[in-house]
């Protein structure tokens, strides 16, 4: 492990199913997932911090970034302030992506109860992509993109390619937010028409200077995947985004339902080895301390 680049690992989430506040409704019992369908192989009572590290401590990691996954829960401040607490005694050190419907009236003041943890570095709302699908914008909504530009957070965008183009006009419209398109785009198929596609909208949205790319959860969507399938998308993901504009991501534990921690590293330190050694220091943690403030 000495000899590998450190990876802060820009995606993974946690959870303790007996919290009495906090509420994770893609875990439940009976719960399917709209796009993975059946994730019963990782529904364990508690995911924890230390819980990751056993599984990624031999993988030259040396932080994590939480990514909002108390999905159901009443407030979701307290998910960060739980976070908060355990990483205190963390492995390594962790900054926390939270969740807030960025729409709904008094959502600075959320953001702001978010902002009294010092690991809280930005926000993940899926409701964006509904609202690009619907080509609106909301006011309200762009009054906290506003907020979180003026205040140095983070944007986490889900957003598939069909919607790239509004994702577009959005980071033209707030030049100065950090946008961090997560899972490359969570591609839902893998024929030779839709990589096409994705290709085409991804080199449209990197013409945004302040759009990053996560490269995390490549093989979500294609669980029989091999190190040579996953290749072109790490790969065209790093030509149209460059080694200053991409960060990595696990997108643990759910990507355990296809392949081991160890692997999947593995297989992106070798899809990113024909850059410099300083762009690879770049892809694998020096964007992620600048960009999510470690």
């Amino acid at each position: 492990m000495s000899n590998l680049i450190p990876i802060i690992d820009t995606h993974m989430h946690l959870w303790e199913t007996k919290h009495a506040e906090l509420k994770w409704v893609w875990l439940d019992k009976d719960a399917m997932h709209p796009i993975l369908g059946n994730i019963d192989a990782i529904k364990s009572v508690a995911f924890t911090l230390n819980d990751l590290w056993s599984e990624a401590r031999f993988s030259g990691i040396s932080g994590f970034v939480h990514v909002q996954a108390a999905i159901g829960s009443p407030d979701p401040v307290t998910e960060t302030v739980w976070l908060t607490e355990m990483a205190k005694t963390g492995p390594v050190p962790m900054r926390i992506i939270g969740d807030s419907p960025l729409g709904a009236e008094g959502a600075i003041a959320q953001l702001q109860r978010h902002q009294e943890s010092p690991l809280f570095v930005g926000i993940r709302d899926f409701n964006a992509e509904v609202m690009f699908g619907k080509k609106e914008i909301s006011p309200t909504y762009e009054k906290s993109l506003e907020y979180m530009a003026k205040e140095g957070l983070v944007f986490d965008l889900d957003c598939e390619w069909p919607n790239m183009d509004e994702a577009l006009a959005l980071a033209k419209r707030h030049p100065n937010l950090q946008i961090v398109l997560e899972h490359i785009g969570f591609p839902r198929k893998r024929d030779p028409e839709y990589f096409k596609n994705w290709k085409k909208a991804i080199n449209r949205l990197a013409k945004a200077d302040n759009v990053t790319m996560k490269i995390s959860g490549i093989g979500m969507t294609d669980p029989q995947f091999t190190k040579k399938s996953l290749r072109p998308w790490a790969e065209e993901s790093l030509e149209a985004f460059g080694a200053k504009r991409c960060v990595l991501g696990s997108n643990w534990p759910v990507d355990r339902l296809f392949v081991s921690y160890a692997t999947m590293m593995d297989f992106t330190r070798d899809y990113i080895s024909t850059l410099s050694k300083s762009e690879q220091e770049k892809v694998c943690n020096k964007n992620a301390a600048r960009l999510y403030k470690f």
